[in-house]
């Protein structure tokens, strides 16, 4: 899928995004505690970093880290995995493999923090939005087909993107940072999974008819939109 954002943002950039979607609809609103932490420690980027597999200079790249994201041009938040150790912390990357690891200097780095967190049951077909560990929306969703399914495992929000009137998925697409399992590539893009509308798109909630991405109704899309950020993690189970 292609998308255009009102944004004013060109089209190859917007083609980056190959989106596997969830679309859901609002369900009950009475907060219940979950098994989910009630805060992720996250770091925000002030520059590039380079990604090393232990906690010191010598140590084997991983990859380069930007500062900011490729699509809206946000700082880049990444989830800390664990305390940091001598001037070193381990976080969460995006991309390929899905749920990658590996470690960065606190030099450049702000630390803060989000209590929010989402869980994607594919078995429910659905999205819960937690926050400090208390659950606050569950909503339905369209997850991936059998030949394109939505990945298992952790990720998070790399950003969030307002979507014009005319794009597929719109009116909002939370870009995650998990990619196909199945898809190197589609519509241009990296084959990004992400949750979003479902502007001119088929399918119902509660089916499984995606590339991969979770596809959320209008009401349930732009309620993420407004409390969700980057950083946020996202765990996805069957």
């Amino acid at each position: 899928m292609t998308v255009t954002y009102s944004s004013g943002l060109g089209r190859g950039k917007l083609a980056l995004l190959g989106l596997t979607l969830i679309t859901a609809t609002g369900a009950g609103t009475t907060p219940a505690r979950a098994a989910v932490p009630a805060e992720q420690p996250l770091v925000v980027l002030s520059g590039p970093h380079v990604a090393r597999t232990a906690p010191r200079a010598s140590a084997n790249t991983v990859e380069t880290v930007s500062a900011r994201r490729p699509l809206t041009r946000v700082r880049t938040v990444l989830p800390v995995i664990g305390p940091a150790r001598r001037g070193w912390v381990r976080v969460m990357l995006p991309g390929r493999p899905n749920g990658h690891k590996a470690w960065i200097r606190t030099y450049r780095t702000e630390p803060t923090s989000t209590p929010w967190h989402l869980h994607v049951d594919l078995s429910q077909r659905s999205v819960t939005a937690y926050r400090n560990g208390a659950r606050q929306r569950r909503f339905r969703a369209i997850i991936g087909a059998p030949a394109t399914p939505t990945p298992r495992g952790r990720s998070f929000i790399e950003e969030t993107m307002r979507l014009s009137a005319t794009a597929a998925g719109g009116p909002y697409a939370l870009a995650t940072s998990a990619r196909s399992d199945v898809l190197q590539e589609f519509a241009g893009g990296p084959g990004q999974i992400a949750l979003h509308g479902t502007n001119h798109l088929t399918g119902t909630l509660s089916s499984n008819v995606s590339h991969g991405c979770v596809r959320l109704s209008d009401t349930a899309i732009r309620w993420l939109a407004e409390r969700i950020g980057p950083g946020v993690p996202v765990t996805t189970t069957n």
